[in-house]
């Protein structure tokens, strides 16, 4: 072999062992496939699946913002330019089970008003299957009846407790009949009182028994009706209101009428929000219903954007509450509503006008 032939063999050798290690270098692991959000409208909008689970994720709250002048629930406070702001944050998760939607719900709450007066609360938080409820809501008291007119100072006349942790089992027929039975512990409310104003509550002391609330109801066409009754396990009384609503489309309207079993004392299903100037000295039972207690208001949507409200109160302890209001939606989820509110208390011969300006951005 000559110098020309061995120098040509060995660079085709070189050649082949550079390639070999050439293509090794070059090989690339598998790419791990890409996880989009995917959509779950099973449940409604909003709703998304949570990556690598069958969980339903919807996340959503609110901000507002509103000026108040004077106070609705109390005849003595002449606070002009009170200027209050709020944050919500609202998480629900929903699961498919044999036994039907396995869902939860939970809604943080942060207040600021004018002096540094600041909170946060938990304000809901709740686990719910197969019509069972468990965890903090509202009272079903209010939530089954559906509380009282679409104003904000609906509760000027005590409708019912809010925010307690209850066992709830809600029953729906699907031809238009609910139901609901509940035991209520207001020994979990996180207020100095169990209930309604902090000047006034129950012996947590004595509250051996959850209370208990039921209802019925039936909806047919645009007519619909609700009865509900509470029992305060510690003063051994309770109350039951009664609610008819229609829907006529160019507006609707509810009367809503409540019975305290005992009209001399308060109970946490006829009790006060009032605050202890609308009642005289040693007579908070004059700060309640009474004997009785009637709502009634109308809501007349004027345009896509716009609503007007109206909504009346009146007690057997003759206290009187009207309040008045425009819902104004410029644009999507935006809310610019202005209220006028005048109460009356018989007994101490005393009123009052308040007002709110509230904005408020959805999402």
């Amino acid at each position: 072999m000559n110098l020309k032939s061995l120098l040509i063999s060995s660079a085709a050798s070189l050649a082949a062992v550079s390639g070999a290690h050439a293509a090794d270098a070059i090989v690339a692991a598998e790419p791990e496939p890409l996880q989009y959000v995917r959509i779950c409208d099973a449940y409604g909008a909003g709703y998304f699946f949570i990556p690598g689970t069958e969980t339903c994720l919807k996340i959503g709250g609110q901000v507002r913002t509103e000026g108040e002048w004077y106070d609705a629930y109390s005849p003595t406070n002449k606070t002009g330019t009170l200027w209050h702001t709020r944050a919500e944050l609202n998480v629900d998760t929903a699961t498919d089970t044999e036994y039907g939607p396995l869902k939860t719900n939970m809604v943080l709450r942060w207040d600021w008003q004018e002096g540094n007066a600041t909170s946060t609360k938990l304000l809901f938080a709740n686990i719910s299957l197969g019509g069972f409820t468990v965890g903090k809501l509202d009272s079903q008291y209010n939530l089954y009846a559906g509380y009282a007119g679409d104003v904000i100072n609906d509760d000027v006349i005590y409708d019912g407790p809010y925010e307690l942790n209850q066992i709830t089992y809600n029953y729906d027929a699907g031809n238009g009949f609910t139901a609901v039975i509940s035991l209520e512990d207001s020994n979990s409310s996180g207020s100095g009182a169990s209930y309604g104003s902090s000047w006034w509550g129950d012996d947590k002391a004595d509250h051996y028994a959850p209370d208990v609330v039921a209802g019925a109801g039936f909806k047919s066409g645009i007519w619909g009706v609700k009865v509900i009754g509470g029992y305060d396990s510690i003063v051994e009384e309770g109350a039951v209101k009664a609610r008819v609503d229609a829907d006529f489309g160019a507006f609707s309207a509810f009367l809503m009428g409540g019975w305290n079993t005992d009209g001399d004392k308060l109970n946490k299903y006829a009790g006060t929000n009032l605050d202890r100037s609308a009642c005289p000295a040693g007579r908070p039972d004059l700060c309640g219903w009474g004997d009785w207690a009637v709502w009634g208001g109308v809501g007349v949507p004027i345009n896509d954007k716009l609503k007007w409200n109206l909504q009346l109160a009146y007690t057997d302890s003759k206290i009187f509450a009207a309040t008045t209001n425009v819902k104004w939606n410029p644009v999507k989820n935006l809310l610019i509503e202005p209220e006028i509110s005048y109460t009356d208390w018989d007994s101490v011969d005393q009123d009052q006008w308040a007002g709110i300006l509230r904005f408020q951005r959805s999402f």
